[in-house]
Order: C-alpha cells, then structure tokens, then sequence
C-alpha cells in the first residue's frame, strides 16, 4: 500500500467520522429532549408533596399488629403511590389544578370507626386494625389498609364545590377511586344495588363506575367542576342525560 493509498483511507475516515459525531449527538440530543417532555407532564409527587406517620396507639394490639404487618416503609409507599394514582385520575397535571397540600400526615389512632381525614391529616383505627378478619382468602389487613388509604387520600385532593356537594357524593368519588385502584373489599354491594345514586360509598362509586363507561374521564371531569360549586346539571353537562334518568338506566342494566 503507498502513501497515497494511506492518505486517501484516512481522508474518507476523516469524512466518516464527521458525519457520525453529529448524528450521534443529534440522538442524544432527541433523547434528552424526550426526557424532559416526559418529566414535564408527569405529577412531581415527591418535590412537592412530604408525608409523615405517627403511630400513637403502639402499646394497644392494633397499634402492634400495624407495626408488625403493615409497618411505616409500606405505608410511606401507598401514601405516595395513591397520591399519584389520584392526581392521574382526578387529571391534576399541574400543582395548580390541585388542593394547596404540601405535607399529609397519616396517624394510627386508638379510636373507634375505620378512618377519616381531617385538615390533610389521615387517622386510621388501631381498633379496627386489630379486630379486622379477613373474608376471602386473597384479603389481608394490608390490602384493606391500602383500600381505606386510597378512600382517605382521595379526601385530601378532591373538590367538594365549597362544601356544597352531597356527602354521598364525595363519599362516593373516594370510594370510585378505591374501586379503581383495585381494592374493593368482599362487602361491597354488587353493581346495580343501592337504593338512590347519592347512597354514598360503594352505592355511588359503583354507579360512577357505570357513568365512567359513558364517558372515560368522567369521574375527573366531574372533580373539576366542583372546584368553586356544585351543581346536579354537571351530569347533563358531561353526558347529556339528568342524574335521575342515568341512575334509572344504570339499575336497568343489571335488571334492578
């Protein structure tokens, strides 16, 4: 080979590799890119939302059997992971489509009752814990917690029209979004039971479920609407029939 030969190889190498940095770098580039965007639509739950947990009731056998069979690691995780699994649903992309929450506080309390939320803090009964048998053989007391966390969770971040829904209502949506995230205890009502659509609990997040058939998103545009107020022509608005006339449909549909 001559030295021409050589030049000319390391000439058509040269041209190569001048051409491949740049197309290397071009994907690069598109990548990262591709990235940000998907980070930028993504609910930022650990930047802007902490969680704590308080177990006041340690020396009572609730308080113990939680400790023992649920414990604060997996608790911090359904905090976080029902918080965003209710951001996607409800469609609160952005901080300013949600509740003013900065720090939710969950607490195991020696008291009577199941749960409730207050003030963004969440008080879960020791007493309950402690005596909850399970009805089927795939139910523990962890999956009922993970249910009653979503139920819970989903009181911090919905909309409530000002105060001026129906109980059952908000009961109801919190109860859908249990329902959604796949804990529905053995107890529940089947679909098309209950005797109004305003019932509570799982009464209307089974018929919510039905008005979501409708139309996808209904639940979360439904929230949206009662940011400021509450009105029983939402359900006009988003699938043009009255509330009687789909609830009278809904029991229909299962022969009720």
């Amino acid at each position: 080979m001559n030295v021409t030969t050589v030049s000319y190889q390391i000439y058509k190498q040269a041209q190569h590799d001048s051409i491949a940095i740049p197309l290397k770098m071009s994907k690069n580039i598109i990548l990262f890119i591709s990235l940000l965007l998907i980070l930028s639509i993504l609910p930022r739950t650990h930047a802007t939302v902490k969680y704590s947990i308080t177990n006041t009731a340690t020396q009572t056998p609730g308080g113990i059997r939680y400790e023992t069979q649920i414990g604060f690691k997996h608790s911090k995780h359904i905090l976080k992971s029902s918080n965003l699994f209710i951001w996607r649903l409800f469609q609160q992309r952005i901080k300013a489509e949600r509740a003013n929450v900065t720090h939710v506080h969950l607490l195991i309390d020696d008291m009577d009752g199941v749960a409730y939320c207050e003030n963004n803090e969440i008080h879960v009964s020791a007493r309950y814990i402690a005596n909850y048998k399970a009805d089927d053989i795939d139910d523990d007391v962890k999956r009922e917690f993970n249910g009653v966390m979503y139920h819970e969770m989903t009181h911090v971040w919905q909309w409530s029209g000002n105060g001026s829904t129906p109980g059952g209502l908000i009961e109801g949506i919190a109860d859908f979004v249990r329902l959604k995230a796949g804990y529905i205890p053995s107890h529940w009502v089947q679909p098309g039971e209950g005797d109004t659509w305003d019932q509570g609990y799982d009464v209307t997040a089974r018929f919510l479920d039905y008005c979501e058939g409708l139309r996808n998103g209904f639940v979360g545009e439904l929230n949206k609407k009662m940011r400021y107020g509450y009105s029983v022509d939402y359900f006009v608005d988003l699938v043009g029939k009255s509330v009687d006339q789909l609830w009278s449909e809904y029991k229909a549909a299962y022969h009720l």
